[in-house]
């Protein structure tokens, strides 16, 4: 496991990387499975047949179109089954032909037994029912990349879920949402829908019956720099479906607080804060940074589906809430309250403490991956700094909150509890005692800094021992060791594990570094040489 080691960047380098370790990199099977399979265009004519033979069975069963189960509209079961015909199963045998012969194909990588394959799965799904309806063009397709690792490998799929859409058989990454509407806003975006025109009240409520977040924007004409802005701002973005008209009246439809205007771009999603305004210059930046800051709610529920987008969101300050579900659950409407009081500037996330893949890789940054007490973490991407708060009631998180946006909140560093070090030939430093052992004495320092995963860490360690043996009895000198994967202090910016520091006792502020490829012999020599240069600099100065 990756720990972080500095405040430095490489804190949220290690924890983006851990995480896409976590949930992005499960490794395909590698032992190819025979099976056979149909071609893609009897894959088609069966999906045709079986959909029809569906709505003949339940007009038969049902002819006045009333369920079993008094219901108007088919079970979910019904739908879902539907639905995950309409995908293709692509296998060795016809995987090649569906990309070749199509000029787009949206393919899903799965393996039966990885959960989040299994939550994508009936989300892919839907968007395929819908993009149907649509009339889109586009291939839904999906491949159990266990059973056919050699066709699965030959598309570039290498993990599990995987999200791939061809273009004319050449590959680009899916970088959409994971619900099934922000499956087919990028779906349709990527295939030449970037905007729909709304021409009337009536196409405006029949659209909401299915978005629930979405842009409006109102043109009188379609034209200008205004409305080329906008469009190009549609077309980059991969999260919204933007809908545009020049009728005042639709638009009040969509978006109920606008205000009659000629020109006029609003945010619509489905939580409590629904409706923002855009009320900026029509840039294209603008308008982007604009949907990055408003795009999630006012309090985020993380799952492993939506993870990624929150950690790849660094322009707010990110406040974390680590509790148990029945907890959570009484934290959302207090924290959108908070949240609605610093909406522009902060990420409210709320984490299930007990889901390890989700809560831990953030916990194990401040030596709290045992711990199933509720807390609240938060990280500062422009000065690369973290912060705790122990009592996360509403209060203290608003409390917080104020002081990270003040500046007054002290950062986080973790530290084990200070040891004895009794009679000890190596002192053994923590992120507490950093100060007094090392910058403060008033002795020359060599400080082995190391990490348990460190392989090479071991042989650096049995030298310091050597070391300290060699010099034991000189007053002017002390060794020491830090575990940088427990401790940390701001003044320790280390990058490699091992690293072997060398801390003058007239310069603390510049540590000499030490090779740690070098022998027993040439390490003493480098010593020595140092010491030699701090006692002459002592008598230059008498």
């Amino acid at each position: 496991m990756l720990i972080s080691k500095t405040p430095s960047s490489f804190i949220f380098f290690s924890l983006s990387l851990l995480i896409l370790l976590c949930f992005f990199t499960t490794k395909l099977s590698s032992e190819p499975t025979v099976a056979n399979g149909d071609s893609v265009g009897d894959d088609m004519e069966d999906i045709e047949e079986l959909i029809a033979l569906d709505e003949d069975d339940i007009l038969q069963q049902n002819p006045d179109g009333i369920q079993h189960d008094g219901k108007d509209k088919p079970s979910e079961a019904e739908v879902l089954s539907k639905a995950q015909r309409i995908v293709i199963e692509l296998n060795s045998d016809n995987a090649k032909r569906a990309i070749d012969e199509n000029e787009y194909v949206l393919v899903l990588g799965y393996a039966p037994w990885c959960s989040r394959s299994a939550e994508l799965m009936p989300k892919f799904a839907e968007a395929a029912t819908s993009l149907k309806e649509l009339r889109s063009s586009l291939l839904m397709a999906k491949i159990d990349a266990e059973r056919y690792p050699k066709a699965a490998s030959s598309l570039g799929i290498k993990g599990f879920p995987t999200l791939l859409l061809f273009v004319n058989g050449t590959s680009q990454p899916y970088s959409g949402g994971f619900t099934s509407e922000e499956i087919v806003i990028w779906a349709r975006k990527k295939t030449g829908v970037p905007v729909i025109r709304i021409n009337s009240v009536a196409e405006a409520n029949e659209f909401l019956k299915k978005y629930s977040s979405f842009v409006v924007g109102l043109f009188e004409n379609f034209e200008g720099s205004d409305y080329r802005e906008f469009v190009k701002a549609a077309s980059s973005d991969n999260e919204f479906q933007f809908l545009e008209t020049s009728n005042m009246e639709v638009v009040k439809a969509l978006f109920p607080d606008a205000k009659p205007t000629k020109t006029f771009l609003g945010l619509v999603k489905s939580e409590p804060e629904k409706y923002t305004v855009f009320e900026d210059t029509f840039e294209l930046d603008k308008i982007l940074q604009f949907l990055e800051i408003n795009k999630f709610p006012l309090v985020t529920m993380m799952t492993e589906l939506n993870s990624a987008k929150v950690y790849s969101n660094t322009k707010k300050l990110q406040v974390y809430v680590f509790a148990e579900a029945d907890e959570v659950t009484k934290l959302v409407e207090p924290l959108q309250d908070i949240a609605r009081k610093f909406k522009s500037k902060i990420l409210m996330v709320l984490v299930d403490i007990k889901e390890d893949n989700l809560a831990k890789p953030f916990l194990t940054l401040f030596g709290l991956e045992e711990s199933e007490d509720a807390v609240a973490v938060a990280f500062d991407y422009k000065i690369n700094s973290k912060y705790l708060e122990s009592d996360p009631t509403p209060q203290k998180i608003e409390e917080f909150c104020s002081r990270l946006l003040h500046g007054t909140e002290s950062p986080f560093y973790k530290s084990q509890p200070i040891p004895e070090n009794r009679d000890e030939s190596i002192l053994t430093v923590v992120g507490k005692s950093f100060d007094d052992l090392v910058l403060n004495s008033p002795k020359n320092i060599l400080l082995e800094v190391h990490t348990p995963w460190c392989i090479n860490c071991e042989t650096t360690s049995k030298q310091m021992e050597k070391l300290a043996k060699h010099f034991k009895g000189l007053e002017s000198l002390d060794f020491a060791r830090i575990d940088a994967s427990m401790n940390e202090h701001p003044k320790l910016q280390v990058e490699d594990y091992p690293t072997l520091l060398f801390y003058p006792d007239k310069d603390k502020a510049n540590p000499i570094e030490f090779p740690t490829k070098s022998s027993s012999k040439d390490l003493a020599t480098l010593i020595n040489k140092h010491l030699k240069a701090q006692d002459e600099a002592t008598k230059d100065e008498l």
